[in-house]
């Protein structure tokens, strides 16, 4: 159930899904920290540079059930230090804007039966 402050429109499952971010020149591996149809959460090295692509990203996404990335084009809604430290890694909230027409239906199948097994346990 959300919380009345809660400005989420969909539920984010917590799973680890390898993806690659491109921004510009700059390629990352990444694991998800959860995942939504509209957004995900991961945790990169240093802080990316918005500045350089208006702060557009290209995610592909790794599926257990496909067998090819889902490429997805998103946008940085924000990014900020995991802790105080100097070299502290940066976690990074993307918003979803566009799905390959072909990766639509396999992206969220995916996302609805793994909502599904995870009510499907809940008491």
């Amino acid at each position: 159930m959300k919380k009345p402050s809660e400005r989420r429109r969909y539920v984010r499952t917590e799973i680890p899904l390898k993806v690659t971010v491109r921004l510009g020149e700059r390629v990352e591996e990444v694991e998800t920290s959860d995942i939504s149809p509209i957004g995900m959460r991961f945790v990169v090295g240093t802080k990316l540079d918005e500045a350089e692509t208006s702060g557009k990203v290209q995610l592909f996404l790794r599926l257990p059930t496909a067998e090819n990335p889902i490429r997805l084009a998103g946008k940085i809604a924000w990014q900020r230090k995991v802790s105080l430290e100097d070299n502290a890694p940066y976690e990074v909230g993307v918003e979803i804007l566009d799905v390959e027409d072909e990766d639509k239906n396999i992206f969220l199948k995916y996302l609805c039966d793994l909502l599904y097994r995870i009510y499907k346990q809940m008491p």
